[in-house]
């Protein structure tokens, strides 16, 4: 369930007036083996402790774990939940910094994202590049899964 951005940014000031404030956290997400092995079909990385259930229940996860990347490549659609970003012209992913993988995912999880603007930066006329502390969190599980800074570019 997709619940409408609560944060609808229209131009750079507005960027600015977000930076430290709290964002989310987003609805939770289940992660169930389906979604580990059709990640695992469409990155090509079947490591055992994936996509062998039956193995993996003799490993120290006792489980299955998600990709740590499936974490990853899920919060640009998360983050729209949090945020809209319709009010600018171009939008682009420029990248991630500090990437950290904390904890392991156990298969049949519950995830969300929370989410921090932590720097908004003027690259041009109208032009900005806007830095997120991502954190995915899972449902029971004292430690972030994730921790990323996301690196956005934006211009009106």
């Amino acid at each position: 369930m997709t619940q409408t951005a609560q944060h609808r940014p229209t131009s750079v000031q507005d960027l600015k007036d977000l930076v430290g404030t709290r964002l989310g956290p987003t609805e939770w997400h289940v992660v169930d083996q389906a979604k580990i092995d059709a990640f695992a079909d469409l990155t090509g990385d079947h490591q055992w402790i994936h996509v062998d259930p039956q193995r993996a229940a003799d490993s120290p996860f006792g489980s299955t774990i998600a990709h740590g990347l499936y974490s990853l490549s899920r919060t640009p659609a998360f983050l729209e939940e949090l945020m809209a970003f319709d009010g600018f012209a171009h939008s682009l992913n420029y990248g991630y910094d500090k990437v950290r993988f904390i904890h392991p995912l156990p298969v049949d999880s519950r995830i969300r994202l929370v989410a921090e603007l932590t720097s908004v930066e003027e690259t041009g006329p109208g032009a900005v590049k806007v830095v997120t502390t991502l954190t995915v969190e899972a449902e029971g599980i004292d430690k972030p899964i994730l921790v990323a800074e996301s690196i956005g570019r934006f211009s009106a």
